[in-house]
C-alpha cells in the first residue's frame, strides 16, 4: 500500500493506494471509514477519469419543523413523538412525488391543448410597424 500526504495551504489530502478484488470490491481504510462519518452507503461520483466517494447524508429533512411542533401541539413526547415523527416524515417523500406527477401530467395536458390567445386580444400583427425618417 502506498500512502503520500499532502498539504496545500487549508487543505489535507492523503493518498493511498488501495486493492480491488476480483469481483471489483474495494476496502475503504478503517482511518478514511471513521474521518467521513460513513456507514453503509456511499456516493460514487465519476468525473474526469475520477471516482469521487461521498458519505451519504440524509437531507429529507423538509417539513421537520413544522411536523415537530405540530406533534407537541397534538400533546405527543417522548418515545412516541419520535414513532409518530418518523411515520409522518416516511410520508413527505412519496406525498411530493406524487404532486410532481400530477403538475407534470398538468402541465403536459395544458401543453397538449394550449392556444395562443395573443391575436384575439391584441389583433393579428400581420402588417410590420412602419417608422417615419
Amino acid at each position: 500500500m502506498l500512502a503520500n500526504t499532502l498539504k496545500r495551504e487549508n487543505t489535507y489530502m492523503e493518498k493511498r493506494r488501495i486493492h480491488i478484488s476480483s469481483k471489483r470490491q474495494v476496502t475503504i481504510p478503517a482511518k478514511y471509514y471513521e474521518a467521513m462519518g460513513l456507514s453503509k452507503e456511499l456516493n460514487c461520483i465519476y468525473s474526469n477519469d475520477m471516482l469521487i466517494l461521498t458519505p451519504v447524508r440524509n437531507t429529507d429533512t423538509a417539513f421537520a419543523e413544522e411536523i415537530l411542533s405540530d406533534l407537541i401541539e397534538q400533546g405527543y413526547s417522548g418515545q412516541k413523538l419520535l414513532s409518530e415523527f418518523k411515520r409522518i416524515s416516511r410520508q413527505i417523500r412519496p406525498a411530493v412525488e406524487k404532486l410532481i406527477e400530477e403538475a407534470d401530467a398538468l402541465a403536459k395536458a395544458a401543453s397538449l391543448n394550449y392556444i395562443d390567445r395573443t391575436d384575439e386580444i391584441f389583433g393579428k400583427n400581420d402588417e410590420t410597424l412602419k417608422t417615419e425618417d
